[in-house]
């Protein structure tokens, strides 16, 4: 089994009984959001939170 499927199986597998369909899509979304972040970190695709906070000030009128 590929990695990937492993750790989807990990994520449903670590819910409760009762989790409804629409739980689980959730973890799995949150769970590739934090996946994608971590792998950012890695690349060094990252910014500091003082060069986000001049960026969002120019968005605003």
């Amino acid at each position: 089994m590929s990695i990937v499927k492993e750790r989807l199986t990990e994520v449903i597998q670590n819910q409760p009984e009762d989790a409804s369909y629409d739980e689980i899509i959730r973890e799995l979304a949150f769970e590739n959001m934090i996946e994608r972040g971590l792998e950012d970190v890695r690349q060094e695709r990252v910014i500091t939170n003082d060069e986000m906070e001049q960026r969002i000030k120019t968005w605003q009128p």
